[in-house]
């Protein structure tokens, strides 16, 4: 068997030495010159005879006679291979579409279509883009990137036409005289430009500025889709996508270099912003604060067209709840800082003070206003005003939430992901969240402003000092105090209500306003009481003595000092209530101000009662 087989491979190589013996000798001596001497035809005919050889070859490997026949089958492999390069060649060159149909047929016989491609790559490919990218250029020119690539991309449509008519890459290919096992666009065309690209143009990869990298990134991106599109087929696209060429050239680009440098960026900006110096928002921003602008200018910068890469979608997400998460740990450390003594007008500008040396603690219950224990530095202080404004961002910032999910809808769908449902979730916590230090905030702005209010109120303590033994006029109208005491509501509703919903600002004056009636109640309680201890306490002094001792009472013989000091207490309660009901309230839904008022009511009536 093995003696037929290496006959059959003396015979195959007899064959085709005569076919090309056969070929004259004009043609022989041109073969030495690195022509291509042989017709497509002829060609045809030696690969398929070829072929045979290559088989029994194979076959006989081993034996000692096949030995001495390898350099004649040597010679016919150089020729024959240096036929078919020499032939497509011309036939590239004269546009022949014969040649090229016959080549390339050729070149599929013999199993060689990856060599065909590598000469074109070479031949064909190499050298135009070698003259068109030229980093000089791409550098020096407005746009040179794109003008580079729209070049490199009418190299298929100008020079590779017949070839794809001919491998049926093209449209208008007939099928019938269709070559088939080609793909010039993914085997020659797309490997030169990466290797173009990569050893022409390596700064295009260079993502130490964030800004230009994106740029080129997103410019190449595209340049990679309108290739794509240029290839024939779905087939032909997912070949190009798992050529080694095409994954060399999407490794290149470091993203996760470019997104730590996007980090560095945003994070810093941020916790700058996030500092123990709360500044105001730049004008036209809706926020009152720089640090919850920054926040949410950071989170927009994620989603943006300059910052925005689909292969960083899932970094970019992450990203945006870290933010919100660092804003909601920040809100928990300013509900906690002590109120500085500042009027809220006159704190608007940012109060400057020292750099927090230690964390914060996140826990309310822990050191709420308790200075500063040996391991940690006092914290800093917080004016009224930017209280305010914390409660304002916190809650406008809330709102806006929804809005970015709108926003990354449409970059999620870029890269297919469609469970919004997820992405809506994790928003929802992430409000949560910052809902979670409302009540805190709340608290702290009721209890100031209620100590606010009491500061004053509690000058009713002195209306007895006012009257007794000073023969002043009957009260007719009431204390200055009680105004006083009401203008941290009136500064409230009219300086904060362009920024405060109005429900927020009922819910902060009820609040507040039920803390301070209940003291105020308690204080005028108190000094009711001691009107009365002190009026019994005359009366038995009076009886003891037996005496007729001047009375108490005024100039005129009118009413008591004490009865005066029972009257204003009422004017000063009526008052007080007149201006809530002002404001928009009703007194019913002050806790104590009902008591309040039965308490002065009670003492008016006894004093009017007396001075009839």
């Amino acid at each position: 068997m093995c003696v037929l087989r290496l006959i059959h491979v003396i015979q195959s190589v007899e064959k085709i030495e005569k076919i090309l013996h056969s070929q004259g000798t004009k043609e022989l001596s041109s073969l030495e010159g690195n022509s291509p001497l042989l017709t497509g035809q002829v060609l045809e005919r030696i690969a398929t005879e070829f072929n045979q050889l290559q088989f029994h070859a194979v076959q006989s490997k081993g034996m000692p006679l096949l030995d001495k026949v390898r350099p004649r089958i040597a010679g016919i492999t150089a020729m024959l291979q240096q036929s078919l390069e020499g032939l497509l060649l011309e036939g590239l060159q004269t546009s022949n579409v014969d040649i090229i149909r016959h080549c390339l047929r050729t070149y599929a016989t013999i199993d060689k279509t990856r060599d065909a491609e590598a000469l074109v790559g070479q031949v064909l490919v190499k050298p135009y883009i070698d003259e068109v990218i030229v980093e000089q250029y791409v550098q020096s020119h407005p746009n040179g990137l794109q003008a580079m690539y729209n070049r490199l991309l009418e190299f298929v449509p100008h020079h590779c036409r017949l070839l794809r008519e001919v491998t049926g890459g093209a449209i208008s290919s007939e099928k019938a005289d269709i070559v088939p096992g080609y793909d010039f666009l993914v085997n020659s065309v797309w490997p030169e430009i990466v290797r173009g690209l990569e050893e022409k143009l390596p700064s295009l990869f260079n993502p130490g500025n964030p800004d230009v990298f994106h740029e080129k990134y997103t410019t190449s991106m595209d340049f990679v889709r309108k290739f794509e599109r240029q290839c024939g087929s779905q087939a032909s696209v997912k070949r190009l996508r798992s050529h080694p060429s095409y994954h060399s050239f999407n490794n290149k680009w470091n993203l996760p270099v470019y997104f730590q440098i996007r980090f560095r960026e945003i994070a810093g900006a941020l916790e700058e912003a996030l500092s123990d110096t709360l500044e105001e928002a730049p004008a036209g921003s809706s926020y009152c604060l720089l640090a919850t602008h920054i926040v949410w200018m950071s989170l927009l910068k994620c989603w943006s067209d300059q910052m925005f890469l689909p292969l960083l979608a899932h970094r970019l997400w992450k990203l945006s709840l870290q933010i919100l998460a660092r804003y909601s740990v920040f809100i928990g450390e300013v509900s906690v800082r002590p109120i500085s003594s500042e009027n809220m007008k006159e704190s608007k500008k940012s109060l400057p003070v020292g750099k927090k040396e230690s964390s914060v603690s996140l826990n309310p219950s822990e050191d709420q206003g308790n200075g500063s224990s040996p391991e940690s530095q006092p914290l800093p202080s917080i004016s009224s005003t930017q209280l305010v404004y914390v409660a304002a961002d916190l809650d406008k910032l809330q709102d806006q939430i929804p809005d970015i999910l709108e926003i990354i809808k449409p970059k999620l769908e870029m890269i297919g992901f469609k469970n919004v449902s997820c992405i809506a979730g994790a928003l929802e916590d992430s409000k949560t969240s910052l809902s979670a230090c409302v009540p805190t905030l709340n608290n702290r702005i009721i209890q100031d402003l209620s100590e606010s209010s009491f500061a004053y109120l509690k000058s009713a303590l002195e209306v007895p000092r006012l009257y007794r033994r000073t023969n002043k006029e009957v009260p007719t109208k009431a204390s200055p105090y009680v105004d006083s005491a009401l203008k941290p509501f009136y500064q409230l509703q009219n300086e904060y209500k362009d920024i405060l919903k109005q429900p927020m600002i009922h819910q902060w004056l009820e609040g507040a306003l039920s803390e301070s009636t209940q003291k105020y109640y308690e204080t005028v309680s108190d000094v009711l009481s001691s009107v009365k201890k002190m009026e019994e306490s005359l009366k038995r002094l009076k009886q003891a003595r037996r005496t007729v001792t001047s009375n108490p009472v005024g100039t005129n013989g009118g009413m008591s000092d004490d009865n005066k000091i029972r009257l204003q207490l009422a004017l000063d309660v009526e008052y007080f209530g007149e201006q809530i009901r002002k404001m928009g309230l009703e007194t019913s839904s002050i806790k104590s101000f009902s008591a309040l008022t039965e308490l002065v009511l009670t003492a008016k009536d006894q004093a009017t009662a007396e001075q009839s």
